[in-house]
């Protein structure tokens, strides 16, 4: 849990002013808060006041100041408010539920003793607890109050449960008492729990324990029985005190306890179970807290203090936003809160059992809240804030949540659905079903109910795909299950959950009547079926017929309406329902009749004559006739009588209609008589009785009230005399006689004989009754009367009469037991035969006649078997010895068993056909042992293979087979058969047959036609498994051809063709699919090719968004290089991956040049940068002047290998020239004397060398020389014999090439005689080039031989003057080449002096070389050092060059003489040139090391002034300006610093500078600082600020030692003290005076009397610091660098200003000291700070 400060909604004052009470509303809308003036503050759910209120005393005649309210609390429904006050009452004033409601009060309680604490748990009930330790409770009901029980210590403190229904009082003397309201089934006792060591002032009942504290400063959590749980002991803690009162969350789980300046706050953990402690939350000059209250969602924490200050915390576990549209907010483990961030409305999520919530989720529309916790499932709406918590055993989150219903949610699970309504903490139902589908289940909870009905609340789903259960949710119990004879694919119940609708997969539409049990068919080919809401009238569609069920009581009644398109939606809104139709573009609306609609809402809400009324503007048609009936019946049924009285008339039933209005007149005047509406009236319900064809209860109803007369009367108006007359009999009734007559005469005059003659013979006139029974015909009843009477037997006679009218009749038996009766056998057996009574014949026969007795057997057997009496006819075929009669008998009546009996004891042959009879039997029921025992009786083996054939014994009829028939028999017999099978779709019986008579190849073909393609690789497999694979891709390849890609890829897999499958998905567009295959059976990269193919089929945009989706932009650039696709190619590259684009080119370029296209190959290496690439193409080609055309435009490295190419083959031609000039021209002369060489051309070899390489001509001629040696030629004579014959052949320039040959060392003088020789000859005979030429080799060697004089004349002859200018030089003869180049050739003058220069200066010789160069002897004297004669040089130039050599010199000095360049700057000025700025910065760093000693103000007052200077030449836009201002503000402050210590008065001064120079430490030596800031400090008595800097300095002495020690800059935070200053490098101070300090440090740490903290000011910030703690920034003052924050000094530049005070002290000083260098301080501010403000003093 963490708390938050949100707000201070009521400001502390400055004294005590006790907030004295808090309370949170029930309702989260209100904060009560109840000051020390007894004044009741409301405030909203903001903090924000809204209103308040006054209390009063409890006598009118005290002041306001009698009495304070010590207690207060909302009631549950938020509109009250109970006040608790020490003057011994108890108001409770009613709020109202809006703001500004005018109070009042409505309660008022009486106590003998003050008000101490008060809990207002339940609705009427105020539990109090008052001074002299009673506890009462105050009824707000019966406005008394009563005691709960007595304690003998006063009340402290008084809190509740979670549950509000038991609550704990904490007393004085520790007692702590438990007491219940109301049982919860908890074991926890009440009464007297535990004794806390001290008053518990502060007390909480969470849900796992009691936690109490008080002045001990002791925190004790206590189990439920009392028993110690914790302890929390801050008796060590000295900034902890008493805890004055404490507050348990909503949830119970986490408790805070409010004490001084500080609230604790305590967690309850559920792993561990115990209290956890979280961080407290501090609150400084919080002061005592004296009151807190929880709000009831546990958002809010509120506290009230002892100086009259509301604070205002938000309490949270964690928050999080879903979506942004929602923030939850965890206040607890078991609570959270839900807000809908656009509208503001909350909703709060709680576990009432206490349970940790995890993630809570929204879903359905983000309407609805799911959460689970470790045993319960919590849900919610957050439309309607109706929540649940249902029992939830964990599923590991597999459930699925429907809300299509708005009162429940449905949960699907392992199978099973559970029901949840939302503001139910119980599941509604659950049952088994596997059906998630909504549109398969149907709920109806409570949503058209009738007045006084019970819970309405109906389930219908499907138990399997044709069976529907109803389920009764309120009551648990089936209420029915319907079985249907196809799928069901749409059920719904009607809002009554009195009909079911459900529509099957052949679209039958159905109604089930769920009280009757009854269903009906309504429609078929039904497309669209919907109740219409509010209503039992049924829409739905016919193909295209509208058709509308209006009364569902007779289903047969539908009206239809043509339509052109398909129902859409059904809507009925405001009067009007229309049902909506999409044709086609359109959408149609048809109206319905809302009339008939009404009609049937009529009926179910029992308002009869408003559906009478209705039905009477209708005309009559069937659905108006159906609805009359309904009413009628449903009229008649609730005692309606007038409204069936109307409806019988209207559907023509004009008996009914008149008994009915007799009835109601009969009601009518009872209603008069007695009152009421008179159909209570017993003869009202005996009619109706009557109606409902009830008699005995009319009867009954009749006795009841002693009207016996008009029970007879109902029976004889009935004609029912014979109940009439036995009421009669039954009550003694005095008109029996009469009415016995009557009965008699009414019978004679209606002809009734039968029923006259049944009275004669109860009268005992048999004879009388004999002849009424014969003349009305009964001659059976006459016979039965003269056979039971013996007198008259003996009357021939009138037996004669009998039997007569017996036999016309033909009631031969009863004649016939007449005659036997009177001893005429014959005619008697005659009779019996006629009559078919072949037993009494047989009987009497046996004795009589027992001849005919086998005769009578056999005709009594075949009349049985005409009356299908086969059973009892066999016996007597037996007795009559007719077997085979018996044995057909036996057969059709399936007495098998008997007829197998009666055959085996016959040996007639042809009974055999009747053992094949049996036996077909016994194979029909699968008894194949016996059936095949017949089989062989009657000789039909055939017919047994045919039984094991069908019966799928394939082994026991193959072995009858092989008896009986041929083997070609027996396979076309197999085959046959098997043949059938298959077209009956048994495909397997097939097989096995096909099998059976080795003809596997066609149960494979009956496989493959039939599309069963497994099991034909089956069959192969098994008998062919070397065609098993060859089998599989023809089944794919028959599948691909037919479309069934999926299959056919499976077969294709089977196979190992992979890529066939993947083949057959591209081909067919199937791109996806082709990916998939080849991505998970392909090899290496085949699947990246398929998605590259994928892509080329898509073209454009596409293709380049898939290979980006895919991540194959590079891979797919290496395959279009593969495929040669290089317009793809460029399309990624331009879209994806523009650095392949050259590459592209480049592969482009390759191919073009391999498809012989070089134009074109051309251009694309040029785009690709590769136009070298172009350039080898062409050489390739020898096509030279394109390959020359292209190096020289784009690449002219490659110029000289094209030629050198083009050389070599003209070599190769033998044009010796061409190749030549080729060469030359690609300048690789080298080439070309190699290519001589190698074709022995020696002399052009040597030719081309020494023109082109004469460095390398020597060598040749070596080799030329071995050459010739080889062949017996060589030397110098050689030589010099050869150089003359070609000179007298006038070949003079081989002659000149012979005597350039010549090398001998043992004699120069003979080769500087040839080469002079051949430079003579190049000069007379040469042309002018070549004389040049050889000039250019023998002027080198004459130089190299020392004869300077002859090379130099020789270039000299040629115009070669820089040639002669150079060897002059390098003879040193300086005269001679100043001459050649001032009357020669003036240009090489400067050539000629800056080497002199250059000369001179490496002589050192600077005197002369001041003459030739002055900058360049500046830079030698800089150079050597001699800086005095450098700077007065230097002072002759001009300004930049003298400022140049000052800075020079000035960083020389640097850093061992530092204060000497920083004088040399002083006296030169410093400008501000970028190129010296790391000069100024050197100096500055050497400068400030410099110990700081007494007389070092002019030191800092140079380096001050020079700084000053360069800012000031320094423009605003230069990036240097600001760190040279922070140097000049530094050396200001050394400078100042300086010039204070020297004054008494200014000391502090000086300190302030000494410290302020510590945010400088980045630049400053750090220890240094800290040592003079804190030797500094305790000179002026700030020992507390001398102890944390010299504490530090002892720190940075010790890193001088020790590299990894840690430096402590933990006081420093929130300073403007740079923590991150580089460490120095050597010590400041000595060994003792590091040691001294160290000594004082210590003794004051053991002291212990000086505060180890920097001093802060009014910002709460370092008095030093510029940068305050809250980010604001001050100027620092430019006398004591201190921050200027109130009176101050203002000058005229932008930032500078001076504290008010030190400015003052230091102008005082400085004037009454006269000290010069504080004077030199003002005037270094006067021109810094553009002038001194008008009350300073000016110093001369």
């Amino acid at each position: 849990m963490q708390l938050k400060h949100l707000k201070t909604i009521l400001t502390p004052q400055a004294s005590v002013a006790k907030v004295t009470c808090l309370s949170w509303a029930p309702n989260n809308a209100k904060l009560a808060v109840c000051t020390v003036d007894a004044v009741v503050l409301l405030y909203d759910e903001h903090g924000e006041k809204r209103d308040k209120f006054s209390t009063k005393p409890q006598d009118p005649k005290c002041g306001k100041n009698s009495y304070v309210v010590n207690d207060m609390a909302f009631s549950p429904d938020s509109t009250k408010l109970a006040i608790g006050q020490s003057d011994s009452i108890i108001f409770v004033y009613r709020l109202g539920e809006d703001w500004g409601e005018k109070k009042a009060i409505c309660n008022k309680f009486v106590q003998t003793s003050p008000v101490m604490r008060l809990l207002w748990l339940a609705e009427h009930a105020i539990v109090h607890g008052l001074m002299d330790g009673k506890v009462r409770l105050a009824n707000t009901q019966t406005n008394k109050s009563s005691a709960l029980y007595g304690t003998e210590s006063f009340v402290v403190s008084l809190v509740a449960n979670v549950s509000a229904s038991g609550f704990l009082s904490g007393h004085a003397d520790g007692t702590v008492v438990r007491f219940f309201l109301k049982e919860e089934g908890s074991e926890e006792s009440q009464g007297r729990l535990l004794k806390h060591p001290c008053a518990p002032y502060a007390l909480a009942w969470g849900v796992h324990g009691i936690v109490a504290g008080g002045c001990d400063k002791k925190v004790v959590a206590y189990t439920t029985e009392g028993r110690v749980l914790q302890t929390f002991d801050y008796t060590h803690d000295s900034t902890e005190k008493e805890f004055t009162v404490a507050a348990a969350s909503p949830t119970g789980q986490s408790l805070v306890f409010g004490s001084y300046d500080r609230l604790r706050v305590f967690s309850w953990a559920p792993r561990k179970g115990v209290w956890q402690e979280a961080k407290p939350k501090e609150i400084p000059n919080l002061y005592t807290i004296t009151s807190l209250s929880w709000k009831k969602d546990g958002s809010r924490l509120c506290a009230g203090t002892v100086c009259g200050g509301v604070e205002m915390f938000d309490c949270c576990l964690r928050r999080t936003v879903y979506k942004n549209k929602f923030e939850v907010t965890y206040v607890g483990l078991s609570q959270v809160i839900v807000k809908n961030l656009s509208t503001g409305r909350r909703v709060i999520l709680k576990s009432y059992y206490g349970y940790e919530i995890e993630e809570v989720k929204i879903m359905g529309k983000e309407r609805y809240l799911v959460a689970h916790t470790s045993d319960t499932l919590l849900l919610g709406d957050m439309l309607t804030n109706r929540l649940s918590e249902v029992p939830w055993p964990s599923s590991g989150g597999n459930e699925k949540f429907f809300f299509e219903y708005e009162s429940v949610c449905m949960i699907f699970n392992a199978g099973e659905l559970s029901l949840v309504e939302y503001n139910n903490n119980e599941l509604l139902g659950s049952v088994r079903t596997e059906f998630m589908n909504p549109h398969l289940i149907s709920i109806r909870l409570n949503e058209r109910t009738r007045k006084g009905a019970e819970d309405n609340k109906k389930l219908a789903y499907l138990i399997d795909m044709k069976t529907i259960a109803i389920v009764d949710l309120a009551g648990g119990a089936a209420l029915g299950t319907i079985s249907h004879d196809s799928k069901i694919d749409w059920l719904e119940l009607n809002e009554t959950g009195r009909k079911l609708l459900f529509r099957d997969k052949k679209l039958r539409l159905h109604l089930y009547d769920i009280e009757t049990g009854v269903k009906a068919a309504v429609l078929s080919f039904c497309s669209y079926v919907q109740w219409v809401p509010g209503s039992d009238v049924v829409v739905a569609q016919n193909r295209g017929n509208l058709c509308v069920l209006y009364s569902v009581d007779s289903p047969e009644s539908v009206t239809t309406f043509p339509i052109k398109g398909d129902v859409v939606s059904v809507e009925r809104a405001e009067g009007k329902t229309d049902v909506v139709v999409k044709e086609e573009v359109r959408t149609v609306s048809y109206v319905l009749d809302e009339g008939l609609i009404e009609f049937g809402t009529a009926v179910y809400d029992e308002d009869y004559n408003r559906a009478t009324a209705f039905l009477e503007t209708l005309e009559m048609s069937a659905e108006a006739e159906a609805m009359w009936r309904m009413l009628g019946k449903l009229a008649q049924k609730a005692q309606k009588l007038h409204v069936a009285e109307r409806c019988c008339a209207a559907l023509g039933d004009v008996a009914t209609m008149y008994f009915l209005r007799d009835t109601n007149e009969i009601a009518d005047r009872v209603s008069q008589e007695t009152g009421g509406t008179g159909t209570d009236s017993f003869q009202v319900q005996a009619r109706m009785a009557m109606l409902d064809k009830n008699f005995k209860l009319a009867e009954m109803l009749y006795l009841e009230q002693n009207s016996i007369d008009e029970a007879l009367a109902m029976y004889q108006e009935l004609h029912m005399w014979d109940e009439c007359i036995a009421l009669s009999e039954a009550k003694g009734h005095p008109e029996l006689e009469n009415l016995r007559q009557k009965y008699y005469r009414w019978l004679t005059d209606t002809g009734q004989h039968d029923k006259t003659g049944e009275v004669k013979e109860a009268q005992g006139d048999f004879l009388g009754a004999i002849n009424l029974y014969l003349k009305a015909g009964l001659p059976a009843k006459a016979a039965r009367l003269a056979l039971d009477q013996p007198g008259i037997i003996h009357d021939s006679e009138t037996v004669r009469r009998i039997t007569a009218c017996l036999i016309k009749a033909e009631f031969h038996e009863r004649a016939g037991d007449l005659y036997e009766k009177v001893g005429h056998s014959e005619k008697a057996l005659q009779c019996f035969c006629k009559g078919e009574a072949y037993g009494k014949a047989v009987e009497l026969a046996r004795h009589a006649s027992p001849a005919q007795v086998v005769k009578l057997e056999e005709a009594w057997g075949d009349f049985l078997v005409e009356q299908k009496r086969l059973d009892a006819a066999i016996n007597h075929f037996i007795e009559a010895g007719c077997s085979l009669k018996a044995i057909k008998a036996a057969i059709e009546d399936c007495q098998w068993k008997k007829a197998i009996h009666i055959l085996n004891v016959q040996d007639d042959p042809a009974f055999r056909e009747y053992y094949v009879t049996i036996a077909r039997h016994y194979a029909a029921v699968q008894d194949y042992s016996l059936a095949k025992q017949l089989f062989v009786k009657g000789d039909k083996l055939e017919d047994a293979v045919g039984m094991y054939t069908a019966a799928g014994r394939w082994e026991e009829a193959y072995k009858l087979a092989v008896k009986c028939m041929t083997e070609e028999e027996i396979k076309e017999l197999y085959v046959s058969k098997a043949r059938e099978l298959e077209r009956d779709g048994k495909f397997k019986d097939a097989e096995r047959l096909f099998v059976t008579v080795n003809e596997a190849d066609h149960a494979i073909i009956m496989y493959k036609e039939n599309g069963l393609f497994d099991d034909a690789c089956r069959v192969v497999a098994k008998y062919y498994p070397d065609s098993l694979m060859e089998t599989f891709q023809n089944i794919a390849k028959m599948l691909q051809t037919e479309s069934k890609f999926a299959e056919a890829e499976y077969y294709f897999l089977k196979a190992g063709e992979w890529t066939a499958a993947v083949h057959m998905y591209k081909n067919n567009g199937l791109w996806e699919e082709a990916y998939r295959v080849a991505k998970n059976h392909g090899e290496g990269d085949v699947h990246k090719d398929v998605v590259f193919m994928w892509a080329r089929s898509l073209g454009g945009e596409a293709a380049v968004k898939l290979i980006n989706k895919f991540g194959l932009v590079e891979y797919s650039i290496e395959l279009c290089f593969e495929k040669c696709q290089f317009e793809f190619a460029y399309d990624l590259a331009r879209s994806l991956c523009k650095e392949k684009i050259l590459e592209v080119h480049l592969e482009h370029a390759f191919y073009l040049k391999d498809e012989g296209k070089f134009a074109e190959a051309e251009n694309v290496f040029i785009k690709a940068g590769k136009p070298k690439e172009a350039v080898s193409m062409y050489v390739h080609n020898r096509d030279w002047a394109s390959a020359q055309r292209v190096a020289v435009g784009h690449d002219p490295d490659s110029v000289p290998e094209v030629l050198v190419d083009q050389a070599m083959h003209c070599f190769e031609q033998e044009d010796f020239q061409k190749a030549e000039g080729l060469l030359l021209q690609a300048q690789r002369p080298a080439l070309a004397v190699q290519y001589y060489k190698n074709a022995g051309m020696w002399v052009d070899a040597m030719r081309v060398c020494k023109a082109y390489l004469p460095s390398k001509l020597s060598v040749l001629q070596t080799q030329y020389e071995k050459e010739t040696s080889a062949k017996g030629e060589g030397g110098v004579n050689v030589l010099l014999r050869q150089a003359r014959d070609w000179e007298r052949s006038q070949e003079y320039l081989k002659a000149v090439e012979c005597y350039l040959k010549v090398k001998d060392d043992s004699d120069p003088a003979q080769m500087m005689k040839c080469w002079m020789k051949a430079a003579e000859i190049s000069t007379k005979f040469l042309s002018e080039d070549e004389s040049l030429e050889v000039i250019k080799v023998v002027a080198p060697r004459l130089k190299q031989l020392g004869n300077h004089k002859g090379a130099a004349d020789l270039y000299l002859y040629v115009d070669l003057y820089k040639e002669a200018i150079d060897v002059f030089i390098e003879a040193g003869e300086w005269n001679q080449a100043k001459s050649i180049s001032s009357r020669l050739e003036p240009s090489y003058t400067s050539y000629v002096d800056r080497l002199y220069k250059e000369h001179l200066q490496s002589k050192g010789n600077a005197d002369a070389l001041v003459s030739v160069d002055i900058i360049a002897a500046l830079d030698m004297y800089a150079a050597r050092g001699q800086w005095d004669k450098c700077i007065d040089t230097a002072s002759k130039q001009n300004s930049k060059v003298f400022q140049k050599y000052v800075a020079l010199c000035a960083a020389s000095l640097l850093p061992t003489e530092a204060q000497k360049a920083l004088q040399l700057l002083v006296k030169h000025g410093a400008p501000a040139s970028p190129q010296d700025f790391d000069l100024y910065r050197r100096l500055f760093g050497n400068v400030i090391v410099l110990p700081d000693e007494p007389d070092s103000y002019r030191m800092w007052a140079d380096l001050r002034n020079v700084l000053l200077q360069l800012c000031e030449n320094l423009s605003t836009s230069s990036e240097a300006r600001e760190d040279f201002e922070q140097m000049l503000l530094i050396a200001h402050y050394h400078a100042a610093r300086s010039a204070a210590r020297g004054v008494q008065q200014l000391a502090k001064v000086a300190t302030k500078l000494s410290v302020s120079l510590l945010r400088h430490t980045e630049l400053i030596p750090v220890d240094r600082a800290f040592l003079e800031a804190g030797q500094a400090c305790r000179a002026v008595g700030w020992e507390n600020m001398g102890f944390v800097f010299l504490n530090h300095y002892l720190d940075l002495s010790g890193s001088f030692e020790d590299d990894s020690v840690k430096i402590n800059y933990s006081y420093f935070v929130g300073t403007d003290i740079p923590t991150d200053a580089p460490r120095p490098t050597k010590p400041s101070a000595t060994r003792e005076q590091t040691e001294e300090i160290r000594d004082w440090v210590l003794q004051e740490c053991i002291c212990g009397q000086l505060e180890r903290v920097l001093p802060c000011d009014e910002r709460d910030s370092y008095e030093a610091s510029l940068l305050a703690t809250n980010g604001l920034y001050s100027l620092p003052c430019i006398i004591s660098g201190y921050p200027v924050l109130g009176n101050k000094v203002q000058f005229s530049s932008e930032g500078k200003v001076a504290i008010t005070e030190d400015w003052n002290q230091f102008i005082t000083a400085t004037k009454t000291t006269h000290n010069p260098e504080c004077q030199d301080v003002l005037s270094f501010i006067s021109r810094w700070c553009g002038g001194l403000p008008t009350s300073a003093f000016a110093f001369h």
